[in-house]
């Protein structure tokens, strides 16, 4: 059997998730099964069982308005995936840019057609910001495809839920599949170069953000709690990939704010590689993640794996990776007709948000015990080979090959 997976993002061009994702699945499901990886960039590679091949776009002769570019270009390499000829037996597509590729696919080829749903575009109304009138396209371009898919591949049972409420898709054609962790990779590591290198002291506690510079990770609300942070302790925001350079501006002015009235605020501006990540999250004593949509929250069983506790919002499947009061701590985030928009009272989620980072920061011990709590938990459960089965079995299924 061999699989095709349509993607985005693709090492080295990772800016999320969903990327992530694809990477460690794709090289996890290649111990199993063949697996070809098209991807949008220039990579071009081939190893036992696994060849990725990417797809470039020359933006020279656009003349459409700039948020276009994105949708516009997604288009043009899903027909490039497509002329380049097909051989797979499923194809396999990950997030809206790779969805008209996976429909022309199911069409021209008569290849079955699985989707794995990373997130999802009625729940993130504020991408009408980067793509303009292009979000009401990919709306309907994931709506499309997700309902003639033969699978559809759910990342949390709260994804599941969404997916079923917004879609018309029969219950029996979603699968609850999680995201995994590479736990030889993602471990404690005793390094600090990187930690001074980047103005962090290392003997002295820091709390750690990691994450894309967007409305969803809720960045401006954990800058704002800063506010109320008890003092004693480092705050490192490694925040880089800006959506639209209004949202960074915003969150420019409040960093800077904060940092006029807190030291040791650091800004890392940038994203960083697995191995400087994997650092960070080492000599951490706290992860937090305040996302206001997170249908799995991959970032979480990083810091997890790293044997850190993690502060989140208690929303999505952020619920089903952190256990509250044993990994860490669930912030309640009170929202609009449950849908990701900012909470109904974003200063008591900020204050909330807040109370749980200084009942963390001042209790050592409770640090290490979650922090080993959650080390054992993304070993049970979030192990990429399980989920790599978990995968071939459901391609079994919509092939119908025994």
């Amino acid at each position: 059997m061999k699989t095709l997976f349509l993607t985005n993002e693709y090492p080295p061009y990772i800016y999320g998730g969903a990327g992530i994702h694809v990477e460690y699945l794709s090289h996890a499901l290649s111990k199993l099964m063949e697996v070809e990886v098209r991807c949008f960039g220039d990579q071009n590679s081939q190893s036992d069982h696994l060849s990725i091949r990417g797809f470039d776009l020359k933006t020279t002769d656009f003349n459409c308005p700039k948020p276009l570019f994105s949708p516009f270009g997604a288009i043009q390499r899903c027909l490039d995936f497509n002329t380049a000829g097909m051989t797979a037996d499923v194809v396999h597509c990950h997030t809206w840019y790779s969805h008209l590729g996976g429909i022309l696919a199911k069409f021209n080829y008569g290849i079955p057609l699985v989707i794995t749903v990373h997130s999802l575009e009625p729940l993130r109304p504020w991408k009408r910001e980067q793509l303009g009138r292009g979000y009401d396209f990919t709306v309907w371009l994931e709506k499309t495809a997700l309902e003639m898919a033969d699978a559809v591949i759910a990342v949390s049972a709260e994804t599941k839920k969404d997916i079923l409420r917004l879609f018309h898709i029969p219950d029996h054609r979603i699968h609850v599949i999680y995201n995994g962790i590479d736990l030889s990779e993602y471990q404690f590591v005793p390094k600090t170069d990187l930690l001074v290198a980047h103005g962090i002291h290392p003997t002295q506690p820091y709390v750690l953000f990691v994450g894309r510079i967007t409305r969803q990770k809720g960045i401006i609300h954990l800058v704002r709690a800063i506010h109320h942070f008890a003092p004693g302790f480092q705050v490192v925001l490694c925040a880089g990939a800006p959506d639209t350079p209004e949202i960074e501006a915003e969150i420019h002015d409040a960093i800077k704010d904060a940092q006029a009235h807190r030291p040791g605020i650091i800004w890392i501006q940038k994203m960083l590689d697995t191995a400087s990540k994997i650092q960070l999250y080492s000599h951490a004593s706290a992860f937090i993640c305040p996302s206001i949509y997170e249908p799995f929250g991959i970032i979480n069983l990083e810091a997890m794996a790293c044997g850190v506790p993690v502060i989140a919002s208690a929303v999505g499947g952020i619920k089903e990776v952190v256990v509250d009061g044993e990994t860490g701590f669930l912030v309640p985030l009170d929202q609009r007709n449950e849908s990701p928009f900012d909470p109904l009272d974003p200063g008591q989620f900020e204050q909330s948000l807040a109370a749980r980072v200084n009942t963390l920061m001042a209790h050592t011990d409770l640090r290490q015990k979650m922090g080993t709590a959650g080390r054992r938990r993304v070993e049970q459960i979030f192990s990429w080979n399980n989920i790599a089965q978990q995968t071939r079995d459901l391609y079994k299924k919509v092939t119908h090959v025994c």
